[in-house]
């Protein structure tokens, strides 16, 4: 895990940013910038903006550069610095949505796309500025579970700007088959998610449309119990199955309330997923479907659909009429292999959520990939869309 930035290891990254003309430009800057949103017609409505950027600058200074008056791509301007590290930008008032980014010391640019700022809005910041990976870490060898009486490895995924800015709080993502995300050597079939470059890529990238949401991901170690604790019934023709309220009670009320009091996550339902693949992607549905007060996204990749006779299609139907659904589902699998990634029930699947409601790119995704079979190598180039549509950017 990288250590938090002291001032003068600030002040170093700005000199060499300054010394070796590396000066990031903003996706929207230069030739072939997307125009700037204004009104279709009539006169703009003028509404106050204002910008904060919270971030430890310690002697340092933070500006601001944008693509529309006040701001611009080529000239900074400085905030007023405020209490618990709050620097202020009052933009006045704005016709329409402008595109911006923070700047420390007026030469290290914030990484990743512009923030959008739209007229009458209060926007707050939390960058970081120091170039470098996410780190990933074992959080505890062994969890001991108190409801299901056994033991299992947890790793979690910590964003590139967590040690840099401790202002920063995080949306949240449990993965099942934790062993199966971050490292080739543990996982299945010698095939990993590749998890942690995927969020790393999309970290840095400029075009919305290749950038990620910062997320802090756990990824929950799976045990020699995973067929019973990924199902939560029993399936007679494989003769295992039932576990799975237990581990979701396990994932609710032991995991979940560690990881908020060891990370800065945000914890509300809108800002916490479950996913997994398989069996994984099966429980992850039951999470989402029994558990909507928790965990508000949910990424269901080759769910095991066919379970205990299509059985989680009685769940779905039972979303009709509940106050509470997830706030975005992504849904997928292939077509192709022995089994055909059970593509036909997973598409029967996906008309349940559309039957109850689900609405094709508000809360709903599904995909059918053509072509892919059910392995990790499949569902880890899925990932990066998925994560996508799961956590859009701001």
């Amino acid at each position: 895990m990288r250590l938090r930035a002291n001032p003068s290891s600030l002040a170093l990254l700005c000199a060499l940013l300054a010394a070796c003309g590396g000066q990031p430009v903003p996706a929207a800057a230069g030739a072939g910038a997307p125009p700037q949103q204004r009104p279709d017609a009539g006169v703009p409505a003028m509404a106050r903006a204002i910008v904060q950027v919270q971030y430890p600058a310690g002697t340092h200074t933070l500006t601001l550069r944008g693509s529309a008056p006040p701001l611009s791509w080529n000239a900074s301007l400085t905030g007023t610095r405020g209490a618990d590290d709050v620097w202020t930008f009052d933009l006045g008032e704005l016709p329409f949505p402008l595109e911006l980014k923070p700047l420390l010391d007026d030469t290290a640019w914030a990484p990743g796309p512009n923030a959008v700022v739209r007229p009458g809005e209060t926007l707050r910041l939390t960058p970081h500025f120091q170039p470098g990976p996410g780190q990933v870490v074992l959080q505890w060898p062994a969890f001991h579970s108190q409801v299901l009486g056994n033991e299992r490895p947890v790793w979690a995924y910590l964003p590139p700007g967590y040690a840099e800015n401790p202002h920063a709080r995080y949306p949240v993502l449990y993965l099942q088959d934790g062993q199966n995300l971050f490292d080739a050597a543990q996982a299945f079939g010698g095939t990993e998610w590749r998890v942690d470059e995927a969020l790393n890529a999309g970290a840095e990238a400029l075009p919305p449309e290749e950038a990620l949401r910062e997320l802090l991901v756990v990824g929950v170690g799976n045990t020699a119990a995973r067929l019973d604790e990924y199902t939560v019934d029993r399936d007679d023709s494989v003769g295992a199955g039932g576990r799975g309220a237990l581990y979701l009670q396990f994932l609710v009320s032991e995991l979940k309330p560690q990881v908020d009091a060891s990370f800065r996550t945000r914890p509300g339902r809108e800002d916490t997923a479950v996913g997994g693949s398989s069996l994984g992607g099966l429980i992850s549905l039951h999470a989402g479907l029994r558990h909507p007060s928790t965990f508000g996204r949910v990424l269901a990749m080759s769910p095991s659909t066919w379970w205990n006779d299509r059985s989680v299609l009685a769940g779905v139907a039972a979303l009709a009429g509940q106050p509470l659904r997830p706030v975005r589902l992504y849904l997928d699998s292939g077509d192709s292999g022995p089994s055909n990634d059970d593509a036909a029930n997973t598409a029967a699947l996906a008309e349940a959520f559309r039957a109850v409601g689900c609405e094709d790119g508000v809360d709903f995704r599904y995909v059918l990939a053509a072509g892919a079979t059910h392995t990790e190598s499949a569902w880890s180039a899925r990932l990066p869309a998925a994560l996508r549509f799961l956590f859009p950017l701001p």
